[in-house]
């Protein structure tokens, strides 16, 4: 019997289409072949890359070190919260995700005089509305004193074109037609871990390909999992995540929500985080779903809080994905993912794999509550934000 993926993969064409299956589980299922391929691509950019990343980032004498900002929305804006990390570790500067629909309403908060910055903007389309106009502005009032990279799966959206931009292009297959973003966000995060990796792409290559074979091998069981927890009444869900994994609870919360037209109310927290007042959010009717981290310490408050939710009653169920099974969790609830990662493997490349249970349980829940994952929205929100009016800066002179 095929893994429920697989079954509506097989539906006739046009059953596909009526039900709004078209194009959004496809672009779930291909993810972990598109990783490959995305490592390949990129490793055939390394040296353009490389040239271009030492120029930007070195360090003049005397002065400070660039700053570097991660530029996106929505979906793209945790984007630069998954990378923001490691870049920081692997670059050692200043790194720090600021959603376009911050900056571009306040660029003086976060650009100084005297300071040099990279901004690393992420975009499926290169057409949203902050997107274009935080380049166009940002390249008018600073010059070279910002200089620009964007990552895009749309080689003809308009921050593709930028002059002075480098640019780097991810293969259309990841540009989902779909209105959430899937493949895009799991291959632009790839492309952002590797700009810290143009110097050790043997070491980058191996981590993708141990996180493309956990994909493969670990989605049709997602996918079993998720159809059977939508149909269990579940009417709310809350994500957890410490460190990078935070911004896999971040956007699995939000595309639960998108996927569902904002029938399941979703929050995301660090495991920390959660008991200062968001816990309360927790009731018996609600889908607690863990992203258990790697590292040893930050493990150990992730479960002592699964198990304080346990011990307490909240929450209808658990699902935690998990890089290697543990005792402590065969008490705690019978569903888990188990990720057969390498020992030591980093939580920083992990982001693609394990936001599968979002994008999933996203799917079957829109399924079950017979909403159309291609197009769940009746207007509300769109595949692309490009409407939003666009102010200059000079109309606070006025």
């Amino acid at each position: 019997m095929p893994d429920p993926i697989s079954a509506l993969l097989a539906l006739p064409e046009a059953e596909r289409e009526a039900r709004g299956l078209r194009d959004t589980p496809g672009e779930i299922a291909q993810q972990p072949e598109t990783w490959r391929e995305t490592a390949e691509r990129l490793i055939g950019l390394r040296s353009e890359l490389e040239a271009f990343l030492t120029e930007v980032l070195r360090v003049e004498l005397g002065a400070a070190a660039p700053v570097v900002i991660l530029v996106g929305a929505g979906t793209s804006d945790y984007i630069g919260r998954a990378v923001s990390r490691v870049l920081r570790q692997r670059w050692g500067c200043e790194v720090q995700a600021v959603p376009s629909t911050e900056l571009l309403t306040n660029f003086d908060d976060f650009v100084l005089p005297e300071r040099r910055y990279l901004f690393v903007s992420f975009s499926r389309s290169g057409e949203s509305s902050e997107g274009v106009a935080v380049l166009a502005q940002a390249l008018e009032r600073y010059g070279r004193q910002v200089r620009h990279l964007v990552i895009t799966c749309n080689a003809q959206g308009a921050m593709a074109k930028f002059p002075g931009v480098f640019t780097v292009e991810l293969d259309a297959r990841v540009n989902d037609r779909g209105l959430a973003m899937t493949s895009s966000f799991t291959n632009m995060v790839l492309a952002g871990i590797f700009l810290g990796f143009v110097t050790d792409t043997e070491l980058y290559a191996r981590n993708v390909a141990a996180l493309a074979d956990a994909g493969a091998r670990v989605l049709p069981q997602v996918a079993t999992v998720s159809e059977t927890l939508a149909d269990q009444g579940f009417s709310r869900m809350c994500f957890l995540g410490s460190g990078c994994l935070q911004a896999v609870a971040d956007e699995s919360s939000l595309k639960v929500l998108e996927l569902n037209a904002g029938k399941i109310p979703t929050i995301a927290q660090s495991a920390l985080g959660l008991r200062h007042g968001p816990l309360s959010f927790v009731d018996e009717k609600t889908l607690v779903v863990a992203f258990l981290s790697g590292d040893e310490l930050r493990q150990q408050y992730e479960l002592d809080l699964l198990e304080e939710i346990r011990e307490k009653q909240l929450g209808g169920g658990i699902l935690v994905m998990t890089p290697q099974r543990l005792e402590r969790l065969e008490a705690l609830t019978p569903h888990v993912i188990d990720l057969q990662l390498p020992a030591g493997f980093p939580d920083a490349f992990r982001p693609p794999v394990d936001v599968l249970a979002g994008q999933l349980l996203g799917l079957f829940f829109s399924i079950r509550n017979g909403i159309p994952p291609d197009a769940p929205s009746t207007g509300a929100i769109s595949r692309v934000v490009s409407h939003v009016k666009i102010y200059n800066s000079a109309v606070r002179s006025r």
